[in-house]
């Protein structure tokens, strides 16, 4: 095919005339269509699917804005290794490759080998109330460090990744890009998390305004040198300054790396990356909505002139204050909603064999014509 556009037209063609009434099979044939673009093919095919879970710690955590100490960081991913997570269980179900990437966990992991070690700070990132999450190289190691991950799928056969997280307190930094980001009233962005009380979140809430109120000041000032005062190079495959514009004086590239986590950074390279080679991206729950939300600021249009977001599939709308919203902002569905709040990117897990139907019903299904069946519409 020549084009997106004659792709897309072929492929509706044939959806259209599998045996079935036309759009009798409803999402599965939007995704079927989606698949077909994305891998530019009316045969498309779904392989060696890999789970990318990055772990992390996160300074606003010292302001008791988690129900949960950050030691459950590294406890949890520890546990990971074991296979005894809900994300071990569900890559064990739907035939996923597990990958845990460490890039900020307040712990040595060294004991682990399981564990990839990509740590770009040793106890994760900065208090963000007090100054920027982190320098502008450690946000470049972080992006990179997801690029890689997503480079070393590609190259053993993946075409579809799903990513987690595990990371105490992301909430937080993922309400603030929400609002920054969308232009949001933070009250309207921020929610229980792990499972905060109606106090516990009125006290987050005021921690994260706090920290929003404090940025202009700090957004001012001259940016720090990073380490060893020397600058620092786009890579070759995303670039942190974005041309994208300015919200509320702030690019998103200033909001990414003053307000984030490092897991969420890496997560953002792996998305950008992952269509950069037009690979199917399932995107999880609340922190991973923002994550997508902010690869699409960043880098609004892949080199091929397609939107980012057309690469992303939605799975999973959960509790969280405001992901429906997030959501609905993007223009974009999400498959499932079932109250899914434990992160590790479990949600786009649960949302895989729908989209392998998706991919069968295109490929596997008769026609009209090959099976003699008359055309009645």
């Amino acid at each position: 095919m020549s084009s997106a556009t004659d792709i897309h037209s072929a492929l509706q063609h044939k959806i259209d005339n599998l045996n079935k009434p036309k759009g009798s099979l409803g999402r599965l044939e939007q995704l079927a269509l989606q698949i077909g673009v994305i891998q530019h093919t009316l045969t498309p095919a779904l392989h060696h699917p890999v789970h990318l879970l990055f772990g992390a710690d996160h300074g606003i955590e010292r302001e008791g804005v988690s129900v949960s100490p950050r030691d459950i960081t590294w406890q949890q991913i520890v546990n990971f290794t074991r296979g005894g997570g809900g994300v071990n269980m569900f890559c064990r179900q739907h035939g996923f490759d597990l990958r845990l990437i460490d890039v900020g966990v307040d712990h040595d992991l060294s004991a682990y080998p399981q564990i990839i070690s990509r740590k770009v700070a040793p106890h994760g990132t900065a208090n963000f109330l007090h100054g920027p999450a982190m320098t502008q190289a450690q946000c470049r190691q972080a992006l990179d460090a997801g690029s890689e991950q997503v480079d070393q799928a590609h190259a053993e056969g993946c075409n579809i990744i799903s990513i987690g997280e595990m990371g105490i307190a992301n909430t937080s930094p993922s309400s603030i890009w929400m609002s920054l980001l969308l232009g949001l009233p933070l009250e309207q962005c921020v929610g229980a998390g792990a499972g905060l009380d109606n106090e516990g979140i009125r006290h987050k809430l005021q921690v994260l305004q706090q920290a929003i109120e404090m940025f202009p000041s700090a957004m001012a000032a001259p940016p720090s040198p990073p380490e060893g005062g020397t600058v620092v190079k786009p890579s070759e495959h995303n670039t942190i300054e974005a041309p994208s514009g300015a919200v509320g004086g702030a690019t998103p590239s200033l909001i990414l790396r003053y307000f984030g986590g490092f897991e969420m950074v890496a997560a953002v390279g792996a998305m950008l990356r992952a269509a950069e080679l037009r690979m199917v991206v399932l995107v999880d729950g609340f922190i991973m909505s923002a994550c997508a939300l902010m690869a699409s600021r960043l880098q609004p249009f892949m080199p091929s002139g397609e939107p980012f977001l057309d690469f992303c599939i939605f799975c999973h709308c959960g509790d969280e204050s405001g992901h429906k919203l997030m959501l609905d902002s993007m223009g974009v569905r999400p498959l499932l909603n079932l109250g899914l709040r434990l992160g590790e990117g479990t949600g786009a897990l649960c949302a895989y064999p729908i989209i392998d139907s998706a991919v069968r019903m295109l490929c596997e299904m008769g026609n009209f014509q090959d099976n003699h069946i008359t055309k009645y519409f």
